[in-house]
């Protein structure tokens, strides 16, 4: 089933709105063995992040304690309980990555970011994350920004990779194109 995008899109909805939407999906998943997890990735792609609202719809709807939805959202790194950025940018430390100067690359990013890990950026266009291992050891370091991989990053090129993103965005508000 697709889900409806609105944190990307020109007309935001408001919470409610995307509650009601919320509502409809849980009713066609209501009966389906293992909805959980399909569930909050069709919310999460919704509302941007897993807001407690949501969680709390989801429990009822899919006769799930809190604690277990909760408890699923917490084990897995790719759901989030607080608003990202448009760009998601995770940058692997898995051993690979981390030999290769993936370290000095996470530095770079928050440097020119100006953000921590975990955080969102002021105008919410970045969101900086931590990846363990994202399978392209032989092109060490990694990062990804989306779902763009980036090679063999260098420190000094984190620059040129972000304002690649930046640079999309004002071209598509110029355009008049959907964010």
């Amino acid at each position: 089933m697709a889900a409806e995008c609105c944190c990307a899109c020109a007309e935001e909805l408001t919470e409610a709105q995307l509650l009601e939407k919320l509502d409809t999906v849980l009713e066609d998943y209501r009966e389906t063995p293992g909805a959980l997890i399909p569930v909050l990735q069709i919310t999460q792609g919704m509302f941007g992040y897993l807001p407690e609202s949501a969680l709390k719809r989801i429990s009822i709807a899919l006769g799930k304690p809190y604690s277990e939805v909760a408890g699923v959202v917490g084990f897995y790194s790719f759901f989030s309980t607080t608003p990202r950025g448009k760009h998601l940018v995770r940058v692997c430390l898995g051993t690979a990555c981390y030999v290769r100067g993936g370290k000095e690359v996470l530095d770079a990013l928050k440097d020119n970011l100006k953000i921590d890990v975990g955080s969102t950026t002021v105008d919410k266009k970045f969101s900086l994350e931590i990846g363990r291992c994202f399978g392209a050891c032989g092109l060490a370091p990694v990062i990804m920004v989306d779902e763009d991989v980036h090679q063999r990053v260098k420190p000094s090129k984190i620059a040129a990779i972000l304002s690649q993103y930046q640079s999309e965005d004002a071209t598509k508000s110029e355009d008049g194109g959907t964010q």
